[in-house]
């Protein structure tokens, strides 16, 4: 198979033969139609995300089954599914309490012992997040595919992997947003727009998205915010108190994942409030936050994948898009095929664009 494989941090990735090998008995190979580009992924381009090499990016795919291994039982050939980077074992307290984006078996990778899934001659290929999507097939634990309904485009589909359960299961399942309460969302790109939507959906009743991008207040705006606030985080901060009657908001929720942002994030809060970080941080970023602040029963916590429960919440958010009530195809700026993912990239540096999508019959 044909996939864009990394090698070395600040080089494009090349595009280049693969050998993927056949299910073993809890393994799905599924033939990928259509994978968004997130940050995750720049992150170790970039160097922010350590990651080794040779290894093939991408965890926001969804596409179609072509062989499942003799235990699968969740799917079979044919099925359209997403293809979700969490991957659970169905069996630890984590699963158990309903939790299931906090596991991260290792039942979901091969052992040490076994062939590798994927190989370019005798070198053994890394599957970034075990799913690997930026190729034309993956090969997956069976607990990381999903089953959709087969009238759902693929193409938005597959932002549901990760940046919109990520963003929208962070405002409706990790903070739980309730109705008349007010938010801040701080970047509006994929992720933070899905967190939009969700407060949206959540009846949220004052939406302030925040992004440094002023051509990013359409996009928020048509996700549901009411108001948009532009700047540093300094001029953000004063305008969101300004917009609060100097109370804060109930939830911010930070999108970006930057000290300075997430530092913002608390500052935005009343009394009371909650700052979810959603955003995925540089390893070694440290917070400086005042200990006093939490005395005003001020709460600063961590999401995981937006909390999902992958099997119940993403066909769900299937059935939200198919309604209209889940905005994907304003999410989509710009389609590409696999031969044009650097550029890709190069896209999302600029800060312009909501998610590109690389499409695997272009």
């Amino acid at each position: 198979m044909k996939a864009a494989v990394f090698r070395e941090v600040g080089h494009p990735m090349l595009i280049e033969d693969v050998t993927i090998d056949n299910p073993g008995p809890r393994e799905v190979l599924v033939r990928v139609s259509a994978v968004g580009l997130c940050h995750s992924d720049l992150h170790v381009l970039d160097g922010g995300l350590p990651n080794p090499s040779p290894s093939i990016l991408g965890h926001e795919g969804a596409g179609i089954v072509e062989k499942v291994g003799s235990e699968v039982h969740t799917v079979k050939p044919g099925d359209h599914v997403i293809v979700s980077l969490v991957f659970y074992c169905g069996h630890c307290e984590h699963c158990n309490g309903g939790h299931v984006a906090r596991c991260f078996t290792p039942e979901a990778e091969r052992g040490p012992k076994e062939p590798p899934r994927l190989r370019i001659g005798t070198q053994a290929v890394h599957q970034f997040c075990r799913t690997g999507s930026f190729a034309e097939q993956m090969l997956v634990h069976e607990s990381g595919c999903i089953p959709i309904r087969r009238d759902m485009p693929l193409d938005r589909a597959c932002l549901i992997a990760c940046g919109v359960s990520t963003g929208f299961g962070a405002a409706v399942n990790t903070a739980g947003v309730r109705p008349g309460q007010t938010v801040a969302v701080i970047g509006c790109g994929g992720v933070g727009l899905s967190a939009v939507n969700g407060a949206r959906e959540a009846g949220a009743g004052h939406i302030i998205a925040i992004d440094v991008v002023p051509s990013k207040r359409e996009f928020a705006m048509t996700f549901g915010a009411t108001d948009f606030v532009s700047g540093s985080t300094e001029e953000a901060l004063q305008k969101t108190m300004e917009l609060t009657g100097g109370k804060g908001v109930d939830h911010a929720l930070e999108c970006i994942g930057r000290q300075d942002t997430i530092e913002l994030s608390f500052k935005l809060l009343k009394k009371g409030g909650t700052a979810t970080i959603v955003g995925v941080p540089k390893l070694g970023t440290t917070l400086n936050i005042s200990a006093f602040s939490f005395l005003q029963e001020r709460k600063l916590q961590g999401s995981i994948m937006g909390s999902v429960r992958t099997a119940i919440d993403l066909p769900n958010l299937v059935d939200l898009y198919m309604q209209g009530r889940l905005k994907l195809d304003e999410l989509i700026s710009k389609r590409r095929p696999l031969s044009e993912i650097n550029e890709g990239f190069e896209d999302m540096k600029t800060g312009a664009l909501a998610r590109t999508v690389v499409m695997f019959d272009a």
